[in-house]
């Protein structure tokens, strides 16, 4: 997501609230999985044009290669990199839909198609419907032209902005989860979308500010991410269980994005920027009996609750906080002088 032309003091409050926080999270880089393959191993996008990735999909025909788009600016554009060079090896480009505004998410449905979140609203919740454009994955790589289908979404109790799309694994329901550092939600769509007329997406849960999300292949979970932080959820009956699972997702700035790999292994995080760098996360096993730690997707109801975050995370509490509010001020400072 882009902000329009900040002021020197609200560029200044940035850069300080990233350096403060960088400093004192010192998380260093998680190493590529030593014995894993391509496909599970972190990664640098090398595309310049990709310059906000802002949505990562795996693959699940082509292995080790990820979907992924720019925020804004660049047209109906979806890239293929493969993570074993970082090279973008398919350009798509999407026909039969309008100009996109604010493309924030992508997400591979059970129906072998992927879906494309046009679902940002820089202007906070202004615009009154988004987009959703789908259509098949390409069985072979190279720079192809697809028609793709347009949804028109709206949601139930107004419009808003948001960055996470999500297609559930197994029952193919689409889901978008607002970002609103008060009261964000996350937004159950249709069983089907239809192209006749208006989807209307209505709220089912109470979600923190995330700026992406991804189901485990299996459809047991749902991890949602922000800057700061990432939790992972029990998915039961359509819904998020409890408060989630604290995931030691990496500091990376401008943090935008995040999937599974297909085989569940891994998480994988990106973020915007030229040259940025996709890191891989193992997904954590269940903690053994009678330990402390929260409960990991699928455990019963009656396991322990969640544990404080320790480490970096831990460490830098505070200063994130005060990190938020300088970009929560910052947020309202542009706000204002926009309008």
């Amino acid at each position: 997501m882009r902000l329009s032309k900040p002021s020197a003091a609200a560029s200044a409050a940035v850069a300080v609230t990233t350096a403060v926080a960088a400093a004192a999270l010192a998380v260093p880089p998680v190493p590529a999985l030593a014995a894993g393959s391509p496909a599970t191993s972190s990664f640098t996008i090398s595309d310049p044009r990709i310059k906000e990735s802002s949505g990562l999909a795996a693959s699940r025909i082509h292995p080790g290669v990820y979907w992924t788009h720019n925020d804004s600016d660049d047209g109906p554009y979806i890239y293929a990199v493969d993570s074993a060079t970082g090279r973008t090896v398919a350009r798509v480009t999407l026909k039969g839909i309008g100009t996109p505004r604010d493309v924030e998410a992508i997400s591979l449905g059970p129906d072998g198609q992927l879906y494309v979140g046009d679902i940002g609203d820089n202007r906070n919740g202004t615009w009154d419907h988004v987009w959703i454009y789908r259509f098949p994955e390409p069985r072979q790589l190279g720079d192809v032209t697809v028609e793709a289908a347009q949804f028109t979404v709206k949601y139930a109790d107004g419009a808003r902005n948001a960055e996470a799309l999500m297609v559930h694994p197994v029952t193919g329901r689409v889901y978008i989860a607002s970002k609103d550092e008060n009261k964000g939600g996350l937004y159950e769509g249709p069983a089907e979308l239809t192209t006749g007329g208006t989807n209307v997406f209505r709220r089912v849960a109470a979600v923190p500010w995330v700026t992406d999300g991804a189901f485990s292949p299996d459809g047991t979970r749902l991890t949602l991410r922000g800057y700061f932080t990432a939790r992972t959820y029990p998915w039961k009956d359509g819904l998020p269980v409890g408060e989630g699972e604290r995931v030691d997702a990496p500091w990376q700035g401008q943090a935008e994005s995040v999937t599974y790999t297909p085989d569940g292994s891994t998480l994988m995080f990106g973020a915007e920027g030229e040259g940025s760098r996709v890191i891989a996360v193992p997904v954590t096993t269940a903690p053994s009996a009678g330990s402390s730690a929260s409960p990991k997707p699928g455990s019963p109801a009656g396991a322990s609750p969640a544990t404080q975050p320790t480490g970096s995370f831990g460490k830098g509490a505070l200063v994130l906080v005060g990190g938020l509010i300088l970009v929560f001020g910052t947020k309202r400072l542009l706000r204002r002088r926009r309008t």
